[in-house]
Parts: structure tokens; C-alpha cells; sequence
């Protein structure tokens, strides 16, 4: 089993930055993929970012340019960096990692994006 603590989030101005960060609670080293999925209010979950244990990366179109999405397989985390913030970015931020044919889930973490 996996569990993932996500950190981060807080309240920042549009065109603002934040950093979220994913901790694992044992070695991402054999975790091929991770990533963040988000949920804003009276919306589906939907994918934000996703990087696999080569480290090769997709975004959703919306953040493409503004989302950066890492791993750091020494500190067992994965980072996403998010750059000129939109008041449509506001919503609970969700890592998960894929490991050994199961989805594993953070308790998320909330982004509000707003002046």
C-alpha cells in the first residue's frame, strides 16, 4: 500500500504561484505513475498533470505552459508548480499513484484562487 500526504495549498492572488507537494509513504522509486488530479465545486475530478517513473510528462490543455509537475524519487515526493494562477484554478488538489494494479489516493489539498 501506498499512503500520500498532500501539502501546499492556501489561498493566493490570481497570477500568483504555488507549490504543492506529494509525500509517499515508501519509496516512489518503483511507482511508475503519479500525479494530480483536481475538483472544484459542482465539477468532476478532472487530470491536471501525470509523470511516470522515466519521467515523461502530459497536462491538461488549461494548464499546459503554467503547471510544472516533478518527482524527486530521494524524498519519495512529487511537486507541482503552478504559475499564473487563474480564479478558475480554485479546487481541492488530489495526488495519486498507481501501484502493483491499484489507484491510491491523497486526502487532498484546497487551492483557491482568488484577490
Amino acid at each position: 500500500q501506498v499512503q500520500l500526504v498532500e501539502s501546499g495549498g492556501g489561498l493566493v492572488q490570481p497570477g500568483g504561484s504555488l507549490r504543492l507537494s506529494c509525500a509517499a509513504s515508501r519509496s516512489i522509486f518503483s511507482i511508475n505513475g503519479m500525479g494530480w488530479y483536481r475538483q472544484a465545486p459542482g465539477k468532476e475530478r478532472e487530470l491536471v498533470a501525470h509523470i511516470t517513473g522515466g519521467l515523461s510528462t502530459r497536462y491538461a490543455d488549461s494548464m499546459k505552459g503554467r503547471f510544472t509537475i516533478s518527482r524527486d524519487n530521494a524524498k519519495n515526493t512529487v511537486y507541482l508548480q503552478m504559475n499564473s494562477l487563474k480564479s478558475e484554478d480554485t479546487a481541492v488538489y488530489y495526488c495519486y499513484a498507481y501501484f502493483r494494479g491499484a489507484q491510491y489516493w491523497g486526502q487532498g489539498t484546497q487551492v483557491t484562487v482568488s484577490s
